[in-house]
């Protein structure tokens, strides 16, 4: 039954890693050399979604301290910007790891929980209960859509690291999820 539940998202986690790369133009564009195993298909996935995922989530979460109009929003924007650096800076040696580029090979893409640039733009028209409400929906998707990212890579990775570290994600996202706040002047 959980392969089952996986299946899915693992088949878009490797659909978006193949649909989402682009032919080499040059030498410029290949990747460093691997410093430790070579990733699978489903690692590099996961590591190369996550990574721009959770930077597009901190440069959302950073207009919190202008523009939110609620004390309790900002400190819980404060404290999950900590965290989502915090994941960074686990992520991208990964990636430095398995080899990978550490460049958004999403760049420009749609998906579901990624903040993108229109939400950034749409968000910098936004304050105060407004922004609140824009803010906390669209970081809950991401915390939802990088939960279920993360576990279909702890069950159907290769890569210990990587594992280990999707493992630790899905335990923080259930920990975010439950910590969303419910601005002031939220719709009841």
């Amino acid at each position: 039954m959980k392969a089952a539940r996986s299946a899915p998202a693992l088949t878009l986690l490797l659909l978006l890693l193949v649909g989402c790369g682009s032919p080499a133009d040059g030498p410029e564009s290949a990747p460093p050399p691997a410093t430790g195993a070579p990733a699978d298909p489903t690692d590099a996935a996961w590591a190369q979604l996550m990574t721009p995922m959770n930077e597009s989530a901190v440069a959302l979460l950073s207009l919190a301290a202008d523009r939110s109009g609620d004390t309790a929003v900002r400190r819980w924007a404060a404290g999950l910007r900590t965290s989502q650096n915090g994941e960074l800076d686990r992520l991208r040696p990964l990636l430095a790891r398995m080899g990978l580029p550490d460049t958004n090979v999403h760049e420009g893409h749609h998906m579901p929980g990624m903040v993108t640039a229109d939400d950034l733009a749409r968000a910098r028209t936004l304050k105060g209960a407004a922004f609140d409400r824009f803010l906390v929906e669209r970081i809950g998707g991401h915390l939802r859509q990088t939960a279920q990212v993360s576990r279909s890579e702890s069950g159907a990775g290769t890569r210990p690291d990587a594992k280990r570290l999707a493992a630790a994600l899905v335990s923080a996202r259930r920990t975010e999820i439950a910590r969303l706040p419910a601005p002031s002047g939220a719709p009841g």
